[in-house]
């Protein structure tokens, strides 16, 4: 008789921590969705739209050579071609017959601190300064195309719905909103702060261009004159 009384203590003790548990289990915050870190190699086919400017864009990713391709076709307009390379060299021509090239390159501008650094990184012809935490990597960089993982640090905006996708949605640096399916973690838009769009219509992961598609044609190399930015 005198277990009795005991047994239901620790039941009724057992109750309470439980309780207590599932309670404390409620209120620990949510952990914010991070943005996945991009294929070193990949084919998009994008639709880029910009006050109705129209174009399809085929970009070609392949941050295991340092290069990155955008293939343009404005609507109703030539096809021109844009390709970057990790080095800070650019070239912007067309295949057409009239043999038109522009070559730029991009001059380092890296701020390095104890912490972190500071550097330009081009996307879609666009410059914007990045924050980087492992200043070791900026040492002897020049603007370079985008890292895998460039979304490290993007706000959180929430989620929202795009083009029939559930998506989060984050912030990088005030220089585009970024918007990726919350079920398959693929980009589906991201929007430049200019309001230029870019729809993103396939994904293909781990697609890589042919190496000699990546040769600039002879006659870029024949204007001596190189733009400096």
């Amino acid at each position: 008789m005198v277990l009795k009384p005991i047994h239901s203590f620790i039941v009724i003790l057992l109750l309470v921590l439980s309780v207590g548990d599932k309670i404390s289990a409620g209120t620990e915050p949510e952990k914010e969705p991070v943005p996945a870190v991009w294929p070193e190699q990949f084919h998009a086919l994008m639709l880029m739209n910009k006050s109705g400017s129209l174009e399809i864009v085929d970009l070609w990713y392949d941050w295991v050579n340092g290069r990155n391709f955008n293939i343009i076709q404005k609507q109703l307009g030539k096809l021109t071609y844009d390709l970057e390379w990790n080095n800070g060299t650019s070239f912007y021509y067309t295949l057409d017959a009239s043999k038109t090239c522009r070559t730029v390159h991009f001059e380092m501008d890296v701020f390095v601190s104890m912490w972190e650094c500071s550097i330009n990184i081009r996307f879609h012809g666009i410059v914007f300064s990045d924050t980087l935490t492992d200043s070791s990597i900026c040492l002897g960089k020049v603007v370079g195309i985008l890292r895998p993982n460039w979304l490290d640090g993007a706000k959180y905006m929430g989620q929202r719905h795009v083009n029939g996708f559930l998506c989060n949605v984050w912030e990088k640096v005030e220089f585009l909103w970024y918007y990726e399916d919350v079920v398959t973690k693929r980009p589906v838009q991201w929007i430049f702060y200019t309001g230029r769009e870019a729809h993103v219509m396939t994904f293909e992961v781990g697609a890589v261009l042919e190496d000699e598609k990546w040769q600039a044609p002879v006659y870029c190399f024949h204007n001596e004159k190189k733009e400096v930015q």
